[in-house]
């Protein structure tokens, strides 16, 4: 475990999508925690405090920026079974209403993918933590059992997903309802998770292996014979963690770094960016040229990553990892229901962690107030068609947590969004390394989305649009225009070596406290 040396330092920032969850890590911090411990404080919190886009049964990527070493990505995101359930299946779809937009997510037992966030919690405070296990849970534990009032946005998250916070007496109670037909809990309501402090507890005491070996596993297995699910024991013991290379690529003067195969989310951001830079070679970097270039460069990327999930689905790990590589030299480039957190001490660890847990499946494991994932009913994970996923693989998951380098500076960002977090992710790297805006700012400004040749796009009255905008939006009237910013373009949470910045789309809160020596 790492130590903390006596030497003149900085102060920690801390950027995340509750209040709550920012607290938990700061209490970690101010009782002499690091990064990693702050990190595994704040996802816990977030499991409590953003329960419809966190849960302990999803999954976890992660890069953490060490000020001695390379820096290293870890990957606890899900997994599918070992081997598919020919039964009848417990597996089907539900409508989430974004307000000008709607999207179709499949939940049931048979969404359910092998979960990692409690492996992967576990192995980042063995190889970076600095408190015991016990101390860095222990505001996690406190905050379920005091309970987390409901604010605007949570609130808001519950309205659109309530068909999965209603599908049965278990999962309705996790959100504050009496029954799945009672009412949904108003701003301000307290929500508690007695369960899930009991959880959490025991893991303190026991580590992961009382998720992967004890009751919950064995519960969850239980749904595969008699429930129409997939998931075995055998999936739950032989579940790995795996540290992994950065996938490191440069943006004008700035080094990235990110999720490497078989994740998709920091290929699909590298893929985005390297071509602005090829589209943008020779021109101004005006906000009105910017424009047109990155919808060009968005809407590439949104085209070519269906022909490269689609041919690298079904490889190997080094199948996929070759796909990769042709993809990029055939087009010139360089190698290269989602909740995030970014955190970094006084003392130069950093880490930017990005937790899912899809939308949820429904199903909440037995006495642990833990909601299981719907990993294998998210269509941008499963390109190859549901109930097609080939057996034992990561699934790869758009989730793209980030580094960047320019100079002495650094940032350390990552978003929510599902499909969104390539849009999202890009458009605030452009606003910092292209028009040298604050963090905050590359955080407020206006975004749009690009898929499938449609356009979606902010326009928030607090933010006048530039000439380019307007133009843009002038001679494209088939773009769906959203009155405000909205989650539905992701939730950017970031930190800089200097500033702390959250997403108010989603709720996000940040901290930073003052240079000290």
């Amino acid at each position: 475990m790492m130590s903390h040396s006596d030497n003149s330092r900085a102060g920690w920032r801390v950027a995340s999508g509750h209040e709550a969850t920012t607290q938990a890590a700061v209490a970690i911090l101010e009782a002499g925690g690091n990064a990693a411990d702050a990190a595994i404080a704040a996802a816990t919190a977030a499991c409590v405090a953003e329960p419809l886009l966190a849960s302990l049964g999803g999954g976890v990527l992660a890069v953490i920026r060490h000020p001695d070493q390379d820096p290293i990505v870890l990957d606890a995101f899900a997994q599918t079974p070992r081997q598919r359930n020919e039964g009848p299946l417990d597996f089907y779809p539900i409508l989430g209403h974004f307000g000008t937009d709607t999207q179709e997510f499949h939940v049931g037992k048979a969404s359910m993918a092998t979960p990692g966030v409690v492996a992967g919690l576990m192995a980042l405070s063995q190889r970076f933590g600095h408190l015991p296990l016990k101390e860095t849970l222990q505001p996690t534990i406190d905050l379920a059992r005091g309970g987390v009032t409901m604010n605007p946005v949570q609130r808001y998250t519950l309205e659109i997903l309530q068909p999965i916070v209603r599908s049965s007496p278990e999962c309705a109670r996790l959100f504050g309802l009496d029954s799945p037909d009672g009412d949904l809990p108003s701003v301000g309501a307290k929500v508690t998770n007695q369960d899930m402090a009991d959880f959490c507890e025991i893991w303190a005491r026991d580590g992961a292996a009382c998720f992967y070996l004890g009751e919950p596993a064995q519960s969850m297995a239980h749904f595969a014979a008699d429930g129409g699910g997939h998931l075995l024991l055998e999936d739950f013991q032989q579940y790995q963690v795996h540290w992994r290379t950065p996938l490191t690529w440069t943006y004008k003067n700035a080094t990235l770094y990110s999720t490497p195969p078989p994740a998709f989310g920091g290929l699909m951001l590298a893929m985005a960016l390297t071509r602005l830079d090829q589209d943008q070679a020779g021109h101004s970097e005006s906000d009105a040229a910017n424009l047109p270039a990155l919808i060009a460069a968005l809407d590439w990327t949104d085209r070519t990553r269906h022909e490269l999930e689609t041919q690298a689905a079904m490889a190997s790990t080094a199948s996929l990892e070759s796909a990769f590589a042709d993809l990029c030299r055939r087009h010139a480039l360089v190698s290269a229901g989602t909740t995030h957190i970014s955190v970094e001490d006084g003392f130069g660890l950093g880490v930017a962690l990005t937790l899912s847990n899809g939308e949820g499946s429904g199903t909440v494991i037995p006495g642990t107030g833990i909601m299981m994932n719907n990993m294998l009913g998210e269509e941008d994970i499963n390109r190859c068609g549901f109930h097609a996923w080939p057996t034992n693989r990561r699934l790869a998951s758009m989730m793209a947590p980030t580094l960047i380098e320019r100079g002495d500076r650094h940032w350390l960002l990552g978003s929510g969004g599902s499909n969104r977090i390539r849009s999202a992710l890009t458009q605030v790297i452009v606003n910092l390394i292209d028009q040298n805006r604050s963090l905050e700012d590359a955080i407020l400004a206006p975004r749009f989305h690009v898929e499938s040749g449609q356009i979606a796009t902010e326009v928030p009255p607090d933010c006048p649009l530039s000439i380019g905008w307007e133009w843009w939006l002038q001679n494209h009237p088939t773009a769906r225009l959203w009155p405000d910013r909205n989650l539905y373009f992701g939730g950017v949470h970031a930190i800089s070596d200097r500033e702390a910045a959250a997403d108010p789309r989603r709720g996000g809160n940040a901290r930073k406290e003052k240079s000290s020596a």
